[in-house]
């Protein structure tokens, strides 16, 4: 039995199976989930569990080389979107784009993991790094 980090079996899985150029996409509770790519559905209420929690806990197990952002996050919700940039490595490179075309993207996800956050524009594209 696991004693810390994330208990999640299917997220756990999901993890452990990325590799450098995937993307593993953290979203909201309402981000659609394209065909064909995977959903961890963590959410179980309204706020519940919240992104910035999911995206802490799992930037302390993966590398990434950048992060990408639907635009909006930055005019609706900015103070928001600041706290999600911070828990992020320093010199990890930021994209954005409009979140139309953010949609478009995650179909080439390997996984999206769905929180129960109720914030607006809260989602982010990982594209995995290499740990060597």
């Amino acid at each position: 039995m696991l004693k810390s980090g994330i208990f999640h079996p299917q997220l756990n899985r999901v993890l452990s199976e990325l590799r450098h150029k995937d993307m593993l996409v953290i979203g909201d509770a309402g981000l659609p989930i394209p065909k064909g790519v995977e959903r961890v559905d963590l959410g179980w209420k309204a706020g519940s569990p919240g992104y910035l929690e999911v995206l802490e806990e799992i930037m302390k197990v993966l590398v990434i080389d950048e992060a990408i952002f639907a635009e909006e996050a930055k005019s609706v919700t900015p103070e928001f979107h600041e706290k999600a940039k911070k828990l992020l490595p320093e010199d990890t490179p930021l994209s954005y784009v409009p979140h139309t075309e953010f949609k478009k993207i995650t179909a080439d996800a390997k996984a999206i993991v769905l929180t129960g956050e109720f914030t607006g524009y809260t989602n982010v594209i990982l594209v995995c790094g290499c740990a060597y």
